[in-house]
């Protein structure tokens, strides 16, 4: 059985919807960007120290962890600390390209992968009433970059390269990908 390291209600919904059987134990840990860490380094580096803090208890099974983040300008966006960061994100993204990155750690009893996927999303400039308004909503507060490109910012989305379930949270068909290629 498969466990997801991650209280993340996007990651159940995307394991749920590509159909793969899973159960949920989430930790919290200390996810603090490191200095000199580049981005893709951090999310993995996160990724793998949650699924190894589930797997300590899980020995046998297999365990996922995931951590998504998106970047503009070099700069690491994370879940915004309030309402006045969530703006600052915003209108750091709008009109113009970013990348969200998403790291993936599986750990088994045959062995530990990770890897990353990135992908470039391009935003229509999004005008100060329309921040305001999607602020209110609440949305972007538990999201990387203050935003969620499948609810309320998916009309300030006018191009994307790349996977769009890892804007989601969790890169469906590299995870598909990492499972099979476990040694059973």
């Amino acid at each position: 059985m498969l466990i997801l390291a991650s209280s993340s209600p996007r990651r159940r919904e995307l394991l749920t919807q590509a159909g793969i059987s899973f159960c949920v134990e989430s930790i919290d840990i200390d996810e603090s960007h490191r200095s000199g860490e580049t981005p893709i380094a951090y999310t993995l580096r996160l990724a793998r120290e949650k699924a190894e803090a589930i797997f300590v208890a899980h020995p046998t099974s297999t365990v996922l962890g995931a951590d998504t983040i998106v970047v503009c300008d070099a700069e690491i966006l994370g879940k915004p600390a309030d309402a006045a960061d969530a703006a600052r994100m915003l209108r750091l993204l709008s009109n113009r390209s970013h990348q969200v990155i998403t790291g993936v750690a599986i750990l088994s009893p045959q062995g530990t992968v990770t890897r990353a996927e990135t992908t470039t999303v391009v935003m229509r400039e999004i005008l100060e009433k329309e921040i305001e308004t999607y602020i209110a909503t609440g949305e972007p507060m538990d999201k990387a970059g203050a935003y969620a490109i499948q609810g309320g910012a998916a009309k300030f989305v006018v191009q994307i390269e790349g996977d769009y379930t890892n804007i989601v949270g969790l890169p469906v068909a590299l995870v598909q990908k990492l499972l099979q290629n476990q040694p059973q």
